[in-house]
């Protein structure tokens, strides 16, 4: 499965859907969310709508999570699951009405997807005792369409540390910024602060500090920005608006990698110290406090230390052997705590194309 994904509903419409799958791919993305069982999703021509879904997503090479219960097969024109084998829904999403034993049967056919907020104990033990393939079984959170019913980012934290020890990969919803689901249209996140906000930061909390495996849009569409950003992330970087000094721009250029052995003051470039001869092109200036998102190359002091990058993370002192050299922008500094661990960034500079 996709590390990131999106949401598709077939109240959009196929011509909506079409261009919503088309970003989506162009951002790497390959993987997506429906329901099948929301009421105001229900038509007339509910049968032939799912069907141009299903095609739709199989001819563009989308691999669905669909949510689906027992009840609503016949009235989509399915005679049983089996019937699904043949669509692009890889992924069942089983909540109430599946004993253990039909999961089991079922995940023969198809990667399962439990809901991760009602899974129990006994259930567990269950799926064990009949022998269920725990590789081909996910635990994917709820979206709370209605505001303040989200959950926190401690307690999703905890039922991830939970599914993880039953051998499950985690799944949760962030906020579109884009068109938002109704009726509400007030998101739909699984985290309650990730309501409103950034779609790249959302995802980077539901990674880092909560631990989730698979990173869902759970919302009709999201910005170009955050497609671009959601890409970024995937090949395994973020892109930091910054300011630079004209004859440091050079840094613009690459894209970084902080150390595996991460700093908790600064961010440190890998492959920065081979931009320069040691000592040689960083004679010392512009030596200044460095506040929270100051960028700063190692100046002739450092001795072979002399041309590496740092980014500060938090507020620290002059340091007699470092040139300040730019800042990161204040839209950018939340990303910082979570460039770790070897993790990429790049910075954008001005007008520079994205």
């Amino acid at each position: 499965m996709d590390r990131f994904g999106i949401s598709l509903y077939l109240g959009s419409g196929p011509r909506k859907n079409a261009g919503i799958i088309a970003k989506a791919r162009d951002a790497g993305i390959h993987c997506a969310f429906t329901s099948l069982q929301i009421p105001e999703e229900s038509s007339e021509n509910s049968v032939r709508d799912v069907k141009e879904l299903l095609n739709l997503c199989k001819e563009s090479g989308i691999s669905l999570i669909a949510d689906i219960g027992p009840r609503t097969m016949g009235r989509l024109g399915f005679r049983d699951f089996s019937d699904l084998k043949r669509t692009c829904i890889t992924h069942l999403r089983v909540d109430y009405g599946f004993s253990c034993r039909e999961m089991v049967k079922l995940s023969k056919d198809f990667h399962l997807v439990v809901n991760a907020s009602t899974l129990r104990e006994e259930e567990v033990r269950e799926l064990k005792s009949l022998n269920a393939d725990f590789s081909r079984i996910s635990a994917c959170h709820n979206f709370y369409p209605k505001p303040l019913t989200g959950l926190s980012v401690e307690r999703v934290r905890r039922i991830n540390e939970r599914m993880h020890r039953f051998g499950l990969t985690t799944i949760a919803f962030t906020a579109g910024d884009g068109e938002l689901r109704g009726p509400l249209k007030m998101g739909l996140p699984t985290v309650e602060e990730h309501r409103n906000g950034e779609v790249l930061l959302n995802m980077l909390q539901l990674r880092e500090l909560c631990g989730t495996d698979v990173c869902m849009v759970g919302d009709v569409d999201c910005s170009n920005r955050a497609y671009r950003q959601i890409k970024e992330l995937s090949e395994g970087y973020v892109t930091l608006d910054a300011e630079i000094r004209p004859e440091y721009r050079y840094v613009a250029g690459l894209i970084h990698h902080d150390r595996p052995d991460s700093s908790e003051y600064v961010i440190r470039s890998q492959e920065s110290r081979g931009y320069a001869s040691q000592g040689k092109l960083f004679p010392a200036e512009n030596m200044e406090p460095r506040k929270r998102g100051s960028i700063s190359v190692g100046n002739e002091k450092y001795l072979r230390y002399s041309g590496e990058l740092e980014i500060a993370r938090q507020d620290l002192p002059t340091e007699k052997r470092v040139n300040i050299i730019g800042r990161v922008k204040p839209e950018s500094l939340p990303y910082l705590d979570y460039i770790t661990d070897g993790m990429g960034f790049r910075f954008q500079v001005g007008d520079e194309p994205a």
